[in-house]
């Protein structure tokens, strides 16, 4: 998968980490996509340079939605202080 569709990807694992992600947010929407298309790429490439997963595999998703919610959880703490 190229980057158009890891991005692609990345649009749909910031939703889902939202909505994953315990507690109340106010960060937009916007924020949310944004951080979940930087965790998805981080994710991805650095599961795939570390061979734990290759590309298309379903391991790679998963990974994303870690690598966001991870982005998400730190931009919230940032934030917050």
């Amino acid at each position: 998968m190229g980057i158009i569709g890891t991005i692609f990807i990345g649009l749909i694992v910031g939703l889902v980490a939202r909505f994953l992600k315990p507690g109340d947010d106010s960060m937009g929407w916007i924020m949310t996509i944004l951080l979940g298309i930087g965790g998805s790429l981080a994710a991805t490439y650095g599961g795939q340079a570390l061979g734990i997963y290759q590309a298309g595999e379903a391991a790679g998703f998963i990974g994303a939605v870690v690598g966001a919610i991870i982005l998400l959880v730190i931009y919230g703490l940032i934030k917050r202080n």
